[in-house]
């Protein structure tokens, strides 16, 4: 037996393996196991009962596969194992699931401009021109992140408003400029960029889609939702080299907080392709459910039926994202009243009831799972209304998924729990958006919003995320939010709506079987037991035990996934990630 610290010699656990792996002469000689033991730790994960279960130590196979999971009582191995790894009595939990995010973006938005922790319009105008100044060689400046709402953008009345081309001009008028908004459901356009695609004061928006306009109505810069499309078509395309860099960027961010496995909300085929070339050269290591940006996407990648699990299940095509409004921020939400600080508006469905069921209906036909992004209280009824009337043609385990779930009449609620449906929501959200959503609503409206636990009691199955970019994919700040609904300030003291807080047990199993069972996944990975990947993470912090502050504050020490380490990333543990993917 060989013992080797958590930091672990990973060149010499390779040569080893190798070793073992030669054929041995004579049928006396007996190859020496490959099993490695994690021991000197305690933490939680969820059982099959969905009840948490104490762990004291793991044991798993070369393939990455645990063989057994060992709990307080249970007498630990001495010997019958090759490897060895001192956990120092840290916290082990099973490999966290962010149930949405969006892997490209998550990694292009990393690489390119980022104005997400911009607090003034001015300190984001400063940081566009610094940008632009550094890169005097691209024909466009793109980038993300911006947030009028943070900023406290007001109209001559009060309201809230959006930036506009005018104010980017001012920084960058030689090239066209173009930023999504926070959400991804809005863009920012200078004047330049307005004119390569040729959006003027006749411009027409498209269905489920607006252009803020200028009293002349002249477009004043700020596209939503599905007029976005006026004018990302002239926007340079990333290049393949491009997109595997972005995907290597966001393994290493989510990694770096624990998160093994995702759930990908909207994958295209270039994103698909980055995906396969990753897995190709063995350097897909975060385990990717993708979900098609539409149908058209989804018939293209995955042709007549979800792909199998690729790649020692890393990597599986089984199902497609589907869009019934925009964003809160945006206004483009769709409400069954006018919003509270725009009388004028009730948002912007993206199609109708018919076309939704239709879209859903072609899916579902072909056995892919569907997933709705409904916001707004109108958009969720919608697609509820959707689900039930499909669920009698479509019979067996189909594990419909409504994406956020934010604003949802009371009324409505009780439907969550008919007919298998997963909300995947995102706490964080919550936090991040309360003081916006009491402007948006009004006070007498706020009862469903975000309303995780009257959403679990109706029996719907929960499964947390991110939506990263849009929020920082950590599900230890997701957890915090989750059971105290507290921002990182602790305001409001209490919780905002707490009734609606739900207990570690439940936040922990939101990222963990929750996330596995809504992707299709829970014999495969998301919980530690025997027979499921070696997917696992050493930690500072109890999240069963701990204050949401401590939670908040948690530090990922290690993350592993299939039996090999892949965070820390530095140069010694590159031969640990290599030979862990190799293997399982």
């Amino acid at each position: 037996m060989i013992s080797l610290r958590p930091a672990t010699r990973p060149a010499l656990i390779a040569a080893l393996l190798a070793a073992a792996a030669l054929p041995v002469a004579g049928h006396a000689a007996q190859a020496p196991s490959t099993d490695t033991l994690v021991d000197n730790v305690h933490g939680e994960t969820i059982g099959a009962d969905g009840q948490p279960e104490q762990v004291i130590g793991l044991l798993f196979d070369r393939s990455g596969v645990i063989r057994q999971v060992f709990h307080p009582g249970d007498k630990l191995p001495k010997k019958g194992f090759g490897y060895h790894i001192d956990g120092q009595g840290q916290v082990i939990l099973p490999g966290l699931i962010d149930a949405h995010v969006h892997v490209m973006e998550l990694g292009l938005a990393a690489l390119t401009l980022d104005l997400s922790s911009t607090r003034t319009l001015a300190e984001a105008l400063d940081a566009i021109r610094a940008y632009a100044a550094q890169h005097p060689d691209r024909t466009w400046i793109t980038g993300r992140g911006w947030n009028q709402e943070q900023w406290g953008l007001k109209d001559g009345s009060g309201h809230s408003r959006y930036p506009t081309a005018a104010e980017l001009d001012s920084v960058v008028g030689d090239r066209p400029v173009w930023l999504e908004r926070v959400d991804g459901h809005a863009g920012w356009a200078n004047s330049a960029a307005l004119k390569a695609a040729g959006i003027t004061a006749a411009t027409k928006a498209p269905d489920g889609g607006a252009i803020d306009r200028r009293p002349d109505g002249t477009p004043a810069g700020v596209l939503v939702d599905a007029a976005m499309g006026l004018l990302t078509p002239r926007l340079p395309a990333p290049r393949a080299a491009d997109r595997d860099a972005a995907l290597a960027k966001a393994q290493s961010i989510l990694f770096q907080r624990g998160v093994t496995a995702v759930a990908d909300m909207g994958t295209s085929i270039e994103d698909w392709q980055a995906f396969r070339r990753a897995g190709d050269k063995n350097q897909l290591y975060v385990r990717i459910m993708a979900y098609a940006m539409g149908i058209d996407q989804m018939a293209l990648i995955a042709g007549g039926e979800p792909t199998p699990w690729l790649y020692a299940d890393r990597l599986r095509m089984g199902g497609v994202k589907l869009f019934m409004d925009g964003a809160l921020g945006s206004r483009g939400a769709w409400l069954k009243a006018p919003y509270a600080d725009a009388p004028n508006t009730r948002g912007l469905p993206r199609m109708t009831d018919t076309q939704l069921g239709n879209l859903m209906s072609r899916a579902a036909m072909d056995g892919f799972q569907v997933a709705v992004h409904a916001i707004g209280d109108a958009a969720n009824a919608a697609v509820l209304s959707s689900i039930e009337d499909l669920s009698a043609t479509y019979k067996g385990d189909r594990r419909w998924r409504v994406e956020h779930a934010q604003i949802v009449d009371p009324a409505d609620i009780a439907r969550f729990g008919r007919n298998g449906v997963i909300a995947s929501m995102q706490p964080v959200h919550e936090t991040s958006d309360r003081v916006m959503a009491e402007a948006r609503l009004g006070p007498q409206r706020l009862a469903g919003a975000y309303a995780w636990q009257s959403i679990a009691k109706a029996g719907a199955r929960l499964a947390f995320g991110s939506d990263a970019p849009v929020e920082a994919p950590d599900p230890f700040a997701g957890i915090a939010a989750a059971i105290s609904r507290e921002g990182p300030d602790g305001q409001p003291a209490g919780g905002w709506q707490p009734q609606e807080k739900v207990s570690p047990v439940q936040a922990l199993a939101a990222y963990t079987t929750g996330g596995a069972y809504a992707g299709f996944a829970e014999g495969r990975f998301g919980r530690l037991a025997p027979g499921l990947r070696a997917d696992f993470i050493l930690v500072d912090t109890d999240p069963l035990t701990a204050t949401a502050d401590a939670i908040r504050h948690t530090r990922v020490r290690e993350t592993w996934v299939g039996g090999g380490k892949v965070w820390p990333d530095d140069a010694e543990n590159g031969a640990a990630k290599k030979d862990g993917n190799q293997k399982g």
